[in-house]
């Protein structure tokens, strides 16, 4: 039997989530299968190059190239320290000499006869990856990472910037329905991971950003309020690397768009727990949710997750349409055709039946739809 598939957002009040927490280059794994960590507990370290920094020696000496060598007081592979006098020159009679000082410590990585230039690679800097789940440590990659697994509530979002952060989830008092406003963001909310309503404004997102609110989780956004919070407009690659001072998801999209019901469910049973949250997304090849993460203490046989197959349309099954005119409405699959209609602009497409919480219905293209997976 043929199977339909859509694009679709988790949203599970128990799932079992696993992730990955990998090094950007090899180094040093701190934790062993079947420990158990938190959030912010350290995985695994590693050192990163520092940065390069050219020296004109030639000119800072007033020598032609081919003589730096032989000026040089420290040689390849020595370390310096800032300040240091590195290189000196012979003068006359041991008189009118010149020396140079090192404006940066590090590695000496290069001395070149040819150009006079001396490479003084910076000190290491050093790089240490957290756990971001607290959970259970299911497996060690050497040298790399370790792989992470929990029982956890998880809700994907539609959209977000800002990188991985943790705090308790706290409830604005903003209904699902309701706008988040400025005076909703209180002095009390500093590291929290603040649950919101409707839109959130702009002037709610620098409130929040004042207090040190953690993680923001509303409804949706004008891309106005958005353009003023940043200061620029954001393109169409990847976010999560804004310095924006704290993480923002959206869970439904942008406008004037509620949170679902359900979602903003899930987020009050879980107020007071600690939650993970990233707002990194990305649209393209490999798509990348933002997400909210918020582990249970225990664990379960039962959870399960990811041995689900995923994205599959059934009947029943709640959706969320991307397209207008019914843009951001959740309803439920009533139906799926197997023979393709005929569209408004002529084309030739396969459909489904949503039927809404009002009873209403409507035939819609699949591509319009996204699936919202339990």
């Amino acid at each position: 039997m043929a199977r339909a598939y859509t694009p679709g957002l988790r949203v599970a009040p128990r799932t079992r989530h696993r992730v990955e927490r990998l090094l950007p280059i090899p180094g040093d794994v701190t934790v062993t299968p079947g420990d158990q960590v938190g959030a912010r507990q350290i995985v695994a370290r590693t050192s990163i190059p520092g940065d390069i920094t050219p020296l004109n020696m030639a000119s800072l000496l007033g020598v032609p190239p081919a003589d730096v060598p032989d000026c040089m007081l420290r040689k390849e592979g020595d370390r310096i320290t800032e300040g240091e006098v590195i290189a000196r020159t012979r003068g006359i009679f041991g008189m009118f000499q010149s020396e140079r000082k090192a404006s940066v410590g590090g590695t000496i990585e290069a001395v070149s006869s040819v150009t006079g230039q001396v490479i003084v690679r910076g000190e290491p800097l050093p790089l240490e990856l957290g756990a971001y789940l607290a959970g259970y440590v299911t497996g060690v990659i050497e040298g790399e990472g370790c792989v992470i697994e929990a029982d956890v509530t998880l809700i994907q979002g539609i959209f977000g910037i800002g990188g991985e952060t943790h705090g308790p989830i706290r409830l604005s008092g903003a209904g699902p329905g309701d706008d988040l406003t400025a005076d909703r963001i209180h002095d009390d909310m500093g590291g929290a991971v603040v649950v919101g309503g409707a839109r959130v404004r702009a002037e709610a997102l620098t409130r929040a950003r004042g207090v040190g609110v953690a993680a923001l989780v509303v409804g949706g956004i004008d891309d106005a309020d958005l353009r003023s919070f940043l200061g620029y407009d954001l393109g169409v690659a990847i976010t999560g690397s804004e310095t924006a001072g704290l993480t923002l998801v959206l869970t439904e999209g942008f406008g004037d768009i509620a949170m679902a019901e359900r979602t903003f469910s899930l987020l009050t049973d879980r107020e007071g727990h600690e939650a993970a949250v990233n707002g990194a997304t990305q649209i393209r090849a490999g798509v990348m949710r933002p997400e909210v993460i918020i582990p249970f203490p225990d664990r379960t046989e039962a959870a399960g997750g990811w041995e689900t197959v995923p994205n599959q349309l059934e009947i029943g099954k709640p959706v969320r349409i991307v397209r207008e005119p019914w843009f951001g409405r959740i309803g439920s699959v009533s139906g799926l055709p197997h023979e393709l209609q005929v569209l408004e602009s002529g084309a030739r497409a396969r459909v489904l039946e949503v039927r809404f919480a009002t009873g209403e219905s409507v035939i819609i293209p699949r591509a319009n739809v996204e699936l919202i997976e339990s």
